[in-house]
């Protein structure tokens, strides 16, 4: 609801009436008036007889009487523009002021509006998984499953582990067993360690889906025994692609279907 506003009231200050004061303005205005005709009168009886000079004088007392009536009403006249001048601008102020109370009752009556903000896209950083040791690599390699939407993502790697590093379940479900081999560009992922991965990634840890994970490269007779067992091998180029999001996760690869105890595809 808009505020009323009170109308401002004009309060003209007048001075208590005071008799000396005004016995000296009658004084002094009968002073004046006594001085300008005896100064008229001298004027007009030194003109003598000369009516030309009579005519100017009495023109030149009718012109200032003209002026000063002029005067006195260009002073009505600004005064009363004056007083229109300051009644518009009050008008305007109090219509201001109203619009503004209307203005700020209705802000306080809306209600918020809340305007959601968009997350930042993710932009994965490259990670060079060849400095890291064997520990840290198998973190990361976690950390990859967790990012892509994996549950229950476990490190379970070390003395023991029978050749599980990471255990995870997929966003669809399934098992994931995954060994981690960090070796450098001389080292390769041999047949044999497959075969050893091979006999336990189904056998004893159930697995669905049985990835591989390596810094370095993979043999051909070790990629031909993951072909026949259905095992993923991620390879250093596959593994940064999947790390950068060029590649999607390897459980997604068709390689994981028609392994030893997989299901054949519908």
């Amino acid at each position: 609801m808009p505020t009323a506003i009170r109308g401002r009231t004009r309060m003209r200050c007048r001075g208590d009436f005071s008799l000396r004061r005004t016995a000296v303005g009658f004084a002094l205005a009968a002073l004046l008036l006594g001085v300008g005709g005896m100064l008229l009168r001298g004027a007009w009886q030194s003109v003598g007889g000369h009516p030309v000079a009579r005519g100017v004088l009495a023109l030149l007392v009718l012109a200032g009487a003209v002026a000063l009536l002029r005067r006195r009403r260009r002073r009505r006249r600004a005064a009363r523009l004056a007083a229109a001048v300051t009644e518009a601008a009050e008008e305007l102020v109090d219509t201001a002021l109203a619009e503004i109370d209307e203005a700020v009752a209705v802000a306080e009556r809306a209600e918020p509006v809340f305007v959601p903000v968009p997350e930042p896209a993710y932009e994965p950083a490259a990670v060079d998984f060849a400095a890291l040791d064997p520990y840290a690599f198998e973190e990361a390699v976690a950390d990859l499953c967790r990012r892509d939407g994996c549950r229950d993502v476990e490190r379970v790697g070390g003395a023991g582990d029978l050749g599980a590093d990471v255990l995870a379940t997929a966003p669809d479900g399934r098992r994931l067993v995954v060994q981690c081999k960090r070796y450098g560009p001389a080292n390769k992922v041999g047949s044999q360690d497959l075969q050893r991965f091979g006999g336990t990634c189904y056998a004893v840890h159930g697995a669905d889906a049985a990835i591989v994970v390596t810094t370095g490269e993979f043999t051909a007779p070790a990629i031909e025994y993951a072909a026949a067992c259905g095992i993923v091998c991620v390879d250093a180029d596959a593994l940064a692609g999947w790390s950068e999001g060029a590649l999607p996760p390897p459980w997604e690869s068709p390689a994981v279907v028609g392994g030893p105890g997989l299901p054949e595809p519908a």
